[in-house]
């Protein structure tokens, strides 16, 4: 999922046209700038005294993906005294690249299991804020209506990365198509499959990609979060042949958090944010967006930081 120069172009795209913004009144010259000056000293305080975006503490947060809640959160936000921006990347390790070389404040898009690979394989310490929601996954077919009808050699599509793919075996374990090692930990991959009776075929797809093999005639099942897929399909929880149980173990590590880097856990303005996220507006936002096919979860942030702690170990 690494692909750096990737992040820096995109990342670099961002700033430049950030920059262009800024030039805009540098190329003006003479008198026209004095002009301009006075202006624009003239209405800042005019915004001031009306309580404007200059008295806002600004927070840059990075995502994955443009979404209407991002825009509440934005209005509800003003309220409580910031001026966020969402930055959105189109591959999944830029908003982590994007924090940890600063040009963003924190980021709202990854759970606990894909933040600790993250942070196991760069070395570094992105540290969660606080608890988010969790996705409603299972195991999904347009083709079998039960676990029974899947034939022998099913093909499963299923995401390719650590995490998910962990998360995508034990969701077949508590289906009773596979035999996960117990032993292997939170993250098993296929060589910890101790039994596969029905010969499952593992299809492995870039995370982002998995959803979309759900009407693929070669496809016999698709494990992903219902959220995922196109609201047209209108999968819903009742034709999942498996969904996960949020509350196992198991589950723990697929809560979405919000996350920035040590040296800033303590800033004052996380308090703010968190609670324009819990805000019920924003919360009645996500849910219609994301089909009710989320939980919020709100959970101590000490025992979130200890799950983290216990991955990476």
């Amino acid at each position: 999922m690494n692909d750096q120069p990737s992040s820096q172009d995109e990342i670099q795209a961002h700033l430049s046209q950030s920059a262009s913004r800024r030039r805009t009144y540098t190329l003006l010259g003479g008198g026209v700038v004095v002009l301009v000056a006075a202006l624009l000293v003239y209405l800042f305080v005019i915004r001031d005294d009306s309580g404007g975006d200059d008295d806002l503490i600004k927070l840059t947060i990075a995502d994955t993906a443009q979404s209407d809640y991002q825009d509440l959160m934005v209005d509800v936000g003003k309220e409580n005294g910031l001026d966020i921006e969402f930055i959105n990347f189109s591959d999944p390790v830029l908003p982590n690249t994007a924090l940890v070389e600063g040009e963003v404040d924190a980021n709202a898009f990854q759970h606990v299991a894909f933040l600790s690979q993250f942070n196991m394989e760069f070395d570094e310490e992105v540290t969660p804020l606080f608890s988010m929601f969790i996705s409603t996954w299972g195991l999904f077919s347009d083709k079998h209506d039960s676990i029974d009808d899947l034939p022998d050699g099913a093909r499963i599509a299923v995401p390719s990365d650590p995490s998910n793919l962990a998360r995508s075996l034990y969701i077949l374990q508590s289906a009773g198509l596979l035999e996960v090692d117990p032993d292997a930990g939170v993250f098993p991959n296929e060589d910890d499959i101790l039994s596969n009776p029905n010969n499952i075929e593992l299809v492995q797809l870039a995370h982002e990609a998995t959803h979309t093999a759900y009407t693929d005639p070669a496809i016999d099942g698709v494990i992903d979060g219902i959220d995922e897929f196109d609201p047209n399909l209108g999968v819903k929880p009742e034709d999942a042949l498996q969904l996960e149980d949020a509350a196992a173990d198991s589950s723990s590590p697929y809560v979405i958090v919000t996350a920035t880097l040590p040296d800033r856990v303590d800033d004052p303005e996380w308090a703010l944010l968190e609670e324009t996220w819990r805000d019920p507006r924003v919360q009645e936002a996500l849910q219609e967006e994301k089909g009710g096919q989320v939980t919020e979860v709100n959970v101590p942030i000490e025992g979130v930081r200890d799950a983290l702690a216990e991955l990476v170990s």
